[in-house]
């Protein structure tokens, strides 16, 4: 990125005019171009990590090339069709290396598992060429607050900000903001973006997320909201600033902490949930039953036990959903909040494992010099019958980042994490160490229910498996520890 290819280049050519003397000259010129090596890569690192990328060429590269190539070709020219010779070569030459770069290590997704994973390279003293590529203009962002302190207003949309401006630079990578990666070649280790350009990459790493699942009936219709990014959290923000009713679809962390926000504004809620209980798949029943009481005591009307068949509308507006009974519960803003989709489309026919999520080993590799961190990621894939896990939390984005670049520098450890997420509701921080699956036997240790204030540890085969606290935090902190004990041994 840093070395200029006109030097190399202009020597390599002469003087053109005729069409076979063009070929000559792209042959000569297009080795040349090729073959530019940032002078601040590591030999070892290059070598270890990116034994066949060896190109980074800059934009004002391109410009020297064309304008050197096009100068010696026509000044020598003795025929009319040296100028159109001498413009094709230009052409095919800076298109050539305009749509064709090359890097050491390419990430997709700029959300924190990719940015992490930039961090932790650089922290272990990469030396080598970074690209981080992300769908969206913004500066990479944290996803937790736009549920809440940005949904209500109380944060900027730059107190979300992982990194600033000065920080991202310091970290020497080329960032691509506003692109999509739309098609992997895992044959030629090429990533193709929407707007044409490919990208060459010693080793891939696939961060790119989920988008939100939908409801049937929401097409077209205004004041129908998802929310993943932070344009939908200020879409919504403003829709909540006229809101006569909200109905928000799903009661897992995102939608209650929606329906807790919304609530707060002041603003009639109505929270339906086809489970019998509030976060029950996360939580279980009992602390499910006092998460759904906690709602209604802030005024949040529940419709529980109740699943939606889709979004109802009259002249271009939302106007409620509606229930499988063929109830319609109104409202003139609705939030759909029913899971996420691992955004995998772009590696339909690349060759990767895809079986919701990118299929990872007990590494976090989908192939060969290919990773897969955060929501996208379907890790603990060590045989056919093997679903592995796949975690839609920050906590697990950034600890398998951290993982995935020590993998990348040669660490080869195995990724067994402690699950973890917390979510914060109606001044209650409810933070879950483990898992509490379906069937798992429940008790309070610490505190008490009744006191709002409580640690409970579940417990499935006779085994510790998750422990959940409710305004809790200090005692939550051995938490990791115990589990990682109860843990079986491989």
């Amino acid at each position: 990125m840093r070395t200029d290819v006109t030097a190399d280049v202009t020597p390599d050519v002469t003087t053109v005019a005729t069409p076979e003397a063009a070929a000559a000259v792209r042959t000569e010129v297009a080795p040349e171009v090729t073959s530019v090596v940032r002078t601040d890569v590591a030999p070892d690192v290059t070598r270890d990590v990116t034994p066949d990328v060896t190109s980074i060429v800059r934009t004002d590269a391109i410009t020297a090339v064309t304008r050197d190539v096009t100068r010696d070709v026509a000044r020598d020219a003795t025929t009319d069709v040296a100028t159109d010779v001498a413009t094709d070569v230009a052409t095919d030459v800076a298109t050539d290396v305009a749509t064709d770069v090359a890097t050491d290590v390419a990430i997709v997704g700029a959300s924190v598992g990719g940015l992490t994973v930039a961090q932790a390279l650089r922290r272990r003293g990469f030396a080598g060429s970074l690209t981080l590529i992300g769908a969206e203009t913004e500066l990479p962002y944290d996803r937790p607050p736009l549920s809440k302190q940005v949904l209500a207003g109380t944060w900027p949309a730059a107190r979300t900000r992982l990194r600033d401006r000065a920080e991202l630079d310091a970290l020497d990578m080329e960032l691509r903001l506003g692109r999509r990666a739309v098609a992997l070649d895992q044959a030629r280790r090429r990533i193709t973006l929407d707007d044409g350009h490919t990208l060459r990459y010693g080793t891939l790493v696939v961060a790119t997320g989920a988008h939100a699942r939908d409801l049937p009936g929401r097409s077209g219709l205004a004041g129908v909201h998802t929310l993943r990014t932070l344009r939908d959290s200020e879409r919504l923000r403003e829709d909540l600033r006229t809101a006569r009713r909200v109905v928000v679809v799903g009661a897992g962390v995102l939608g209650c902490e929606i329906a807790a926000t919304a609530r707060g504004l002041g603003l009639p809620v109505t929270l339906v949930e086809p489970a019998a209980h509030p976060m029950e798949r996360l939580l279980g029943t009992d602390i499910g039953a006092a998460l759904a009481r906690l709602h209604t005591e802030h005024g949040v009307r529940l419709l529980l036990s109740t699943p939606v068949a889709g979004v109802e509308g009259e002249d271009g507006r939302v106007t409620g959903v509606r229930t499988a009974s063929g109830t319609l519960v109104p409202g003139d803003v609705v939030v759909v909040a029913v899971g996420a989709r691992p955004a995998t489309r772009w590696l339909t026919g690349s060759g990767l494992t895809l079986a919701d999520g990118v299929v990872c080993d007990d590494r976090c590799r989908a192939a060969d010099r290919v990773y897969a961190v955060g929501d996208v990621a379907r890790f603990g894939v060590t045989g056919p019958d093997d679903r592995g896990v796949r975690l839609e939390n920050r906590t697990n984005a950034t600890e398998q980042a951290v993982f995935v670049a020590a993998d990348i520098l040669g660490a080869e450890a195995r990724y067994r994490p402690v699950p973890y997420f917390w979510s914060d509701q109606f001044q209650v921080r409810i933070q879950v160490y483990g898992s509490v699956p379906a069937g798992a036997t429940v008790r309070v240790v610490e505190g008490s229910v009744a006191d709002r204030r409580f640690v409970a540890h579940a417990e499935a085969d006779g085994r510790l498996v998750g422990i959940v606290g409710w305004n809790a935090a200090a005692r939550m902190r051995t938490a990791r520890t115990l589990l990682d004990l109860a843990a079986p041994t491989a």
